[in-house]
């Protein structure tokens, strides 16, 4: 069973007792960073939101069948008040709580049943190397955002690319993403980066990381890297669970080889998977 599988039953099990990213990913045998990535990248939306989601439809079809207690339904749907309730209600739906019970109907209500994850994202992801590194430190321009974010992703390297030159004490001619700090939306940090051997020399307005010693499983990514998207789902829902391993609570590093060309998005690249 693929990783995005577990948890949508884990979810679907649980929907009426406390879940969190955390407590869920707990529940699947993986990190928080794990399962925020493989979720929004196979589910298409990132975990509290589909909890949220899958809580108001049970909520409302509830409501439409004559529940009374408001309330009651507001604090098992994860909510502190009918105040707070009603607003997510109301944000979704289109319709107040009161409104949908006092209708005894959902219709017209989009509602969010089960998701059924697909067996498979990706055949042919051939095997990865595995390599240890010691610490990297790591300067450059940072933004928060989704994974299935292209166009902001783009933009950061096409600020970053007449910067790099100006970062001293190069540890390699050539610049680096990371990938790190998701939260529970499913957002994360995504740096272009120049690797160094220490700060000393760096503008004061780039971003600064200290990524500690870690072991990687390092997987080829060989076609355009517009598709880089494909081998990430493969390695995070399909590869380490079937292969018994877990993605670390660090970050991704993503290495462009000699032969990539900027100009084109041919020549490939290696990603760097930090395993717990």
């Amino acid at each position: 069973m693929s990783l995005t599988s577990r948890a949508l039953w884990t979810i679907d099990r649980n929907l009426s007792r406390e879940l969190s990213l955390a407590g869920i990913a707990e529940a699947c045998g993986v990190s928080r960073h794990h399962l925020a990535h493989t979720f929004r990248e196979v589910a298409g939306r990132p975990v509290m939101d589909y909890v949220r989601s899958r809580r108001l439809s049970e909520a409302a079809v509830a409501l439409a069948g004559g529940a009374g207690d408001i309330l009651g339904l507001a604090l098992e749907s994860g909510y502190a008040s009918h105040e707070a309730f009603s607003r997510a209600f109301r944000a979704q739906f289109g319709a107040t709580p009161e409104a949908v019970r006092r209708r005894g109907s959902t219709k017209g209500l989009v509602l969010s049943g089960p998701v059924i994850a697909p067996s498979r994202t990706a055949p042919g992801l051939p095997p990865p190397r595995f390599a240890s590194a010691g610490e990297i430190l790591a300067a450059g321009l940072s933004q928060r955002c989704a994974f299935e974010d292209g166009p902001t992703i783009t933009g950061i390297w096409r600020q970053f690319g007449p910067r790099f030159g100006e970062v001293e004490n190069r540890v390699q001619p050539i610049p680096i993403g990371v990938v790190a700090d998701p939260d529970d939306e499913g957002r994360f940090a995504y740096t272009a980066a120049a690797e160094v051997r220490d700060f000393f020399e760096v503008p004061g307005d780039l971003s600064r990381l200290r990524i500690p010693p870690r072991n990687y499983a390092v997987f080829a990514h060989d076609d355009h890297v517009s598709t880089i998207r494909q081998t990430y789902r493969a390695i995070w829902n399909d590869w380490l669970p079937d292969n018994g391993k877990t993605l670390a609570d660090a970050a991704t590093i993503e290495r462009h080889r000699p032969t990539f060309d900027t100009r084109t998005g041919l020549g490939g690249l290696e990603i760097w998977i930090p395993l717990g």
